[in-house]
């Protein structure tokens, strides 16, 4: 037996409206139509759904058990249909996103509580892990990847944006006089940095390794508040992007334009 949404819409509606006219109107179509429409049904289950000669028109026992079914599923399809609605309207969707970048989290979490106001049925979710799984975004497990380390993938979009250079140190360091700060400076230095590869790490990527400077010692830390109490207790300083190191009593930053590149 084959079964139409339009068939379960039928049966509701002369069930609520006690007539074959009055159902007609509320599915705006003819009474000719709705009494054919009733009677394939009929052929195709073997069994009368109505009881004719009442009035107003009632549910056979196996009207009945189609009216319960059509009362289930219909307000689903509703429902379903009203989300594919608001899908293309854009009001609704998803917005998965994973991250290896360590300090994104600093300006990200105020972003995304703006975007809540925003589209707050949006289902907005940050998947664990820092690892940068471009495949991810094939299978459709995140819908967008915020990393320092893009990889050229058909029918992936790499937008770029850059931050300038940001050196923080303690605030009585002899650096913090300079005009202009060079590879060189970094060789009696303490690093602190993320825990990532060097080639991943602009301070060594742009300055460091094309002038072969080592810095007295590097170390690492996985939090950007963890790192910024180090450099405000003069263990060591710390160089990352504008906008991503935040702030910490006992730290000073390197106005704009003073992180000398290496030629």
């Amino acid at each position: 037996m084959y079964i139409d949404l339009r068939h379960l819409r039928t049966i509701r509606a002369i069930h609520q409206s006690g007539g074959l006219a009055r159902a007609a109107e509320m599915l705006n179509t003819t009474q000719s139509a709705l009494s054919h429409q009733v009677k394939g049904i009929e052929d195709q289950a073997g069994v009368e759904l109505f009881v004719r000669r009442a009035r107003p028109m009632r549910l056979s026992a196996a009207g009945l058990r189609m009216l319960r079914a059509a009362e289930r599923i219909l307000p689903e399809i509703d429902a379903l249909e009203e989300e594919f609605r608001a899908l293309r309207s854009g009001k609704t969707g998803r917005l998965h996103i994973t991250l290896e970048c360590h300090a994104c989290f600093d300006w990200l979490f105020p972003v995304l509580e703006q975007f809540r106001h925003a589209w707050p049925e949006v289902d907005v979710d940050i998947r664990a892990g820092l690892a940068f799984d471009a495949l991810a975004l094939d299978r459709e497990e995140v819908d967008l990847v915020i990393s320092s380390n893009p990889v050229d993938l058909p029918g992936l979009t790499f937008n770029a944006f850059r931050l300038p250079p940001d050196l923080r140190g303690f605030e009585g360091q002899p650096l913090a006089a300079k005009t202009m700060i060079g590879a060189e400076d970094f060789r009696d230095q303490v690093l602190i940095t993320y825990p990532v590869g060097r080639d991943r790490l602009d301070v060594f990527t742009e300055l460091l390794t094309p002038a072969r400077v080592e810095p007295r010692a590097q170390r690492t830390a996985e939090l950007t508040a963890v790192i910024l109490m180090l450099v405000g207790s003069n263990r060591g300083s710390r160089s990352c992007r504008t906008g991503c190191c935040g702030r910490s009593r006992g730290t000073r930053t390197m106005p704009p334009g003073r992180l000398g590149r290496s030629p």
